[in-house]
């Protein structure tokens, strides 16, 4: 759809554009002969087979009773003697090769899956990615893979790892995904029954399966690797060629990318598996408000906190949010904040808990509320601003001495409060295609000298962010002044991105999504933000399905079995599709 990111969408007719996409579906293009229905039964009938080819493959489902209802004869024909096919049997023929996949490589697929989330792809403090032995490892592993599927393979500087398919003619496809996760607290890895998870070890229990890195974003690499692999094994020919970009600094920094485009071509188009079915077109500009206090000493004798921990990253809702207190009369203490945390809880709605408990010398107090990506947190119940509240009504009743930890509970509790939508600073508002800015309290962080607490923002289209970033700077220097609180702000957005869905290829794709998954045939938008967002002609395709908690992100994080495989077969018809298609 070769167009360049739309102008930060302020104008009217960009307004009105993302209004019909809201309010219509668009008409489809040639689709695939080969329905859902009859999908699904050759799914049935197939899965436990192993083929040895495409052809065997074909053959096999021509003796299926659906056979009848489809031109297998001619199409296996033409794929043989490599002649020319049209819309449709191209189509066809990209759904097969996807449902071939699965069944050829479904398990093994599988088992790649658990060797990469067993490598801990986390960002270690002080250590670049490209010296962090886990990286090396992941590295190592795609090359080895790489070589093994006959697929291009190159390390460019240990930021990105470059998966290519196809001789260089015709466009670029750039398809995105990366290896770097969101560090884990292990001690929330616990099912409801009581089942402990190790987070990189894929534990399955029924249809899920349990890791980090199972949903964001190492499924996404593993499906595509085997998509390009079967499209090369097949010799299909390609019009376009293709390179899968495998970033190590997504959910840490978003460095990796724009070092790697300053030394290498940018695709002519660019399709993030690490978002959303069936195709977004739009993604909220990403902030982050960073508040950091110094270090100060309560100055009293009572009951003073002395740590706090909560998210451990700005993009990340935890599970829990945790403060421990400094008392000369512990069981009181605890006595009294059970029977206050109670109250608070009950006051709140009842969904989430406040427990206080004894802690070695120290009187520990846990809030559990349920993780969430920061991207949707109307999907959780975030403890980390629970958390400040209640300690704030702990300093207001003196229940414990003023000091930074209390600092910055005033501070999130006065302007953010317990509301994700920004609306006690009063900053709040909404696109009808992209929906509200969101303001999540996701992180913080303490050491010797301060303590550090973050805001994560999601901005839909209707505001310049630089206004944004001028308007909250100014209320939140105004409230330190005006209460007198020793405060830095280190505050930050970016643009939201709006394509334009013009041209056979993204059409192409919603098909694809529309038809495998049964889904209504209409463009979306994410409140996540994925590498593509600043690249030109990028949608994001997959790999969550719309309408359903993402788990990406949180504690217990899980891929269900059958869309994985589901997964696979989309991406391997997409890569034939794709790559047969001329002009895209």
């Amino acid at each position: 759809m070769r167009n360049v990111r739309a102008n930060t969408c302020t104008t009217f007719q960009a307004l009105l554009f993302l209004g019909m996409l809201c309010a219509f579906t668009l008409p489809a293009l040639a689709s695939a002969e080969i329905n859902r229905q009859q999908r699904l039964a050759i799914v049935a009938a197939l899965d436990d087979s192993n083929p040895a080819s495409f052809d065997a493959f074909i053959a096999a489902v021509q003796a299926l009773p659906l056979a009848a209802d489809l031109d297998l004869d001619t199409l296996r024909t033409q794929l043989r003697n490599r002649s020319p096919l049209n819309d449709n049997q191209r189509a066809s023929a990209a759904r097969l090769l996807g449902l071939y996949a699965r069944v050829k490589y479904g398990d093994e697929a599988l088992e790649t899956l658990a060797e990469l989330v067993a490598i801990p792809t986390f960002e270690v403090e002080g250590l670049p990615q490209y010296d962090n032995p886990a990286f090396q490892h992941m590295g190592a592993t795609l090359e080895r893979l790489a070589q093994r599927f006959d697929l291009g393979f190159r390390n460019a500087g240990g930021r990105v790892y470059e998966i290519s398919l196809g001789e260089s003619q015709g466009e670029l496809i750039g398809l995105h995904a990366h290896a770097d996760v969101v560090p884990v607290n292990p001690d929330l890895w616990v099912l409801d029954d009581g089942t402990r998870l190790d987070p990189f070890t894929v534990t399955a229990i029924g249809n899920r399966l349990y890791g980090r890195g199972t949903q964001d974003d190492k499924n996404g690499i593993v499906v595509t690797m085997y998509a390009m692999r079967v499209v090369a094994e097949e010799g299909l020919p390609l019009l376009n060629h293709f390179r899968l970009l495998v970033d190590t600094r997504e959910e840490t920094g978003g460095d990796a990318m724009p070092w790697y485009f300053e030394r290498n071509p940018v695709p002519d188009y660019n399709i993030a598996l690490d978002g959303d079915y069936p195709v977004i077109i739009a993604e909220k500009g990403y902030g982050v408000v960073m508040a950091s206090f110094p270090v100060r000493d309560a100055g009293g004798t009572g009951a003073t906190i002395v740590e706090m921990t909560g998210g451990l990253a700005t993009n990340q809702i935890p599970a829990q949010a945790t403060v421990w207190i400094d008392s000369t009369a512990p069981a009181s203490l605890i006595e009294s904040l059970n029977s206050r945390g109670s109250a608070f809880t009950a006051m709140g709605g009842g969904d989430y808990s406040i427990r206080a408990a004894q802690d070695g010398d120290l009187v520990r107090v846990d809030v559990i509320g349920v993780s969430a990506h920061s991207s949707d947190p109307a999907s959780g119940i975030n403890p980390v601003s629970r958390m400040f509240a209640f300690v704030n009504l702990l300093n207001a009743e003196e229940v414990v001495e003023a000091n930074h930890f209390t600092d910055a509970a005033r501070y999130a509790s006065d302007n953010w409060g317990i509301d994700f939508l920004g609306t006690q600073l009063g900053i709040g508002w909404s696109d009808p295609f992209m929906g509200p800015l969101t303001a999540a309290q996701t992180f913080i962080s303490t050491d010797a000298e301060r303590l550090r607490t973050a805001v994560n923002l999601r901005l839909p289209i209707g505001r310049q962010p630089e206004l944004v970033v001028a308007e909250v700077r100014a209320k939140l220097d105004d409230w330190a002044t005006t209460r007198q609180v020793d405060v830095a702000f280190d505050i930050n957005a970016s643009d939201p991105m709006y394509r334009n869905p013009d041209g056979a290829w993204v059409n192409a794709l919603l098909d694809i999504a529309v038809e495998n998954l049964g889904i209504a045939r209409e463009f979306g938008s994410s409140s996540g933000g994925t590498s593509i967002h600043d690249l030109p002609n990028g949608v994001q395709f997959g790999l969550s399905l719309p309408n359903e908690k993402y788990t990406g992100h949180n504690a217990n994080e899980f891929k269900t079995v059958d869309q994985f495989l589901l997964d696979l077969s989309i991406i391997t018809e997409m890569v034939a599709r794709l790559g047969g298609m001329s002009p895209l």
